[in-house]
């Protein structure tokens, strides 16, 4: 039978067959469930806000989760800011503060270098009036610092009576005046402040 199939001739025609029979055999209608069931699976009893809808429920509990922490968040946030604004405030005060203090402290250093550059002034008079010999002597019991500022306010005449007269002495104090010319050398104020 299988060598009959295999000619096309004949395979349509017992295809043909098999569909219709196939057919007849399971022509049925399907079978309806009542009007009522459709209606009652369709439509839930009750007013639609009643409804039930797990996903829906867990979307707002996640909303309502988010929402929270985004407050949270911004409570934190607002926070922040209200501390950095109180201590962006304390920090300005203090910053004024310290201009006052420092404008303070550079008024009393000017009125001290100008109180200290009439006192030299009066001192380089005092020395410029004695014999270069005992103004040399008295300035040996000073510091070399004292001294320049001292000479940077005599004439130069004056200043080199008084080095001289201090190498005269020993090796030491000749050593000594060398320094203190080379200070004086190095000083700015050796053009600007001579009388």
């Amino acid at each position: 039978m299988t060598k009959w199939l295999a000619y096309s001739w004949i395979s349509a025609p017992v295809g043909a067959a098999t569909y219709l029979f196939a057919t007849v055999l399971f022509w049925q209608r399907p079978a309806l469930p009542p009007r009522q069931t459709i209606a009652a699976v369709i439509r839930p009893v009750g007013p639609s806000w009643d409804f039930i809808n797990p996903e829906i429920d867990q979307m707002i509990a996640e909303l309502k989760a988010e929402k929270k922490s985004v407050q949270t968040r911004q409570q934190q946030l607002d926070d922040l800011d209200r501390r950095l604004n109180t201590e962006r405030a304390e920090l300005g005060q203090v910053i004024q503060s310290v201009r006052q203090l420092q404008s303070d402290f550079d008024k009393a250093v000017l009125r001290v270098q100008d109180e200290e550059t009439g006192n030299l002034k009066k001192l380089a008079k005092v020395y410029a009036a004695m014999s270069p010999e005992t103004a040399a002597t008295v300035l040996e019991q000073l510091d070399n610092q004292a001294i320049v500022k001292i000479m940077l306010f005599l004439k130069d005449a004056d200043t080199a009576a008084i080095l001289e007269a201090m190498a005269k002495k020993n090796n030491a104090e000749a050593r000594r005046a060398a320094q203190i010319s080379e200070q004086i050398r190095l000083s700015a104020h050796t053009t600007t402040t001579k009388t």
